[in-house]
């Protein structure tokens, strides 16, 4: 392997451990979720257990984030702690709702799921946790920001995405994403009526940072009942409510720091 291509396999574990992050991830998993040969991936694992930047427990041989990891985590989180702004807007959403509320942000071509939280509502969507990475245009978040793209941008990540969508979400065809971005742009929400799990719906609502560019959505997700035609308005009214308060926050924090540097 290339210097860089072991680089690019070894942050892909990385965000695979971090998926798992709750019950730790076994070697097995790790060789199946990655499509890499189990030597390789063991390889991989020595290494950054050698930086410090995973864990593997003792007992049950499962890997974890290491100690490393969540250093240069505390070290970043002053830059990029949009996630903790999210934190009120995201509970709020699961209290008034009373179903499991999300924050996530664009990665590139991909989001991550930043926050999750849980409403009282005995039947919850379990369909994504937080730590979860996707490509852009899976999930209503995911649909969400990709609306938001340049026709041009949207192009070229359907372009790179197309094989894994057709591999691991077949019911996602080109002709269904595309009605999906229309309708977003249309209504200013995307709704994911069960497109990637049948029953689990999902509606988003995308953030813009101080530049105007969607950087991540904040979503309510539940079975179908819960989200129905019915109930739909009511969703958006929330979700809208807290992106606006959330950009807000946003806003300020920009200013604030803004006028901070230039004092400097």
């Amino acid at each position: 392997m290339s210097g860089s291509q072991s680089i690019e396999r070894a942050t892909h574990l990385l965000a695979l451990i971090a998926e798992w992050h709750k019950i730790g991830a076994s070697l097995a998993e790790l060789v199946r979720a990655s499509g890499l040969k189990q030597p390789t991936v063991r390889r991989l694992l020595i290494a950054l257990i050698r930086s410090g930047l995973v864990s593997q427990d003792e007992v049950t041989r499962r890997y974890y984030l290491g100690i490393t990891a969540y250093l240069y985590g505390t070290i970043a989180s002053d830059r990029f702690a949009m996630h903790t702004m999210a934190d009120e807007s995201v509970r709020r959403l699961a209290e008034r709702s009373e179903d499991t509320a999300f924050f996530c942000l664009r990665e590139g071509l991909h989001t991550l799921c930043m926050r999750r939280e849980e409403g009282l509502h005995p039947i919850r969507s379990h369909v994504l946790n937080a730590g979860q990475r996707h490509p852009l245009g899976v999930a209503a978040h995911g649909i969400a920001i990709l609306a938001s793209m340049e026709d041009r941008e949207i192009e070229t990540v359907m372009s790179v995405h197309r094989e894994y969508y057709a591999s691991h979400y077949p019911m996602l065809t080109e002709t269904v994403l595309r009605q999906a971005i229309a309708e977003t742009r249309r209504r200013g929400c995307a709704i994911n009526r069960g497109i990637f799990h049948t029953g689990a719906w999902a509606i988003a609502v995308g953030i813009r940072g101080h530049s105007g560019r969607v950087i991540g959505a904040l979503s309510i997700g539940a079975i179908e009942g819960r989200l129905n035609e019915s109930r739909q308005p009511e969703i958006i009214t929330m979700l809208k409510g807290e992106a606006r308060k959330l950009e807000a926050r946003l806003a300020e924090v920009h200013t604030h720091f803004s006028s901070e540097s230039q004092q400097a």
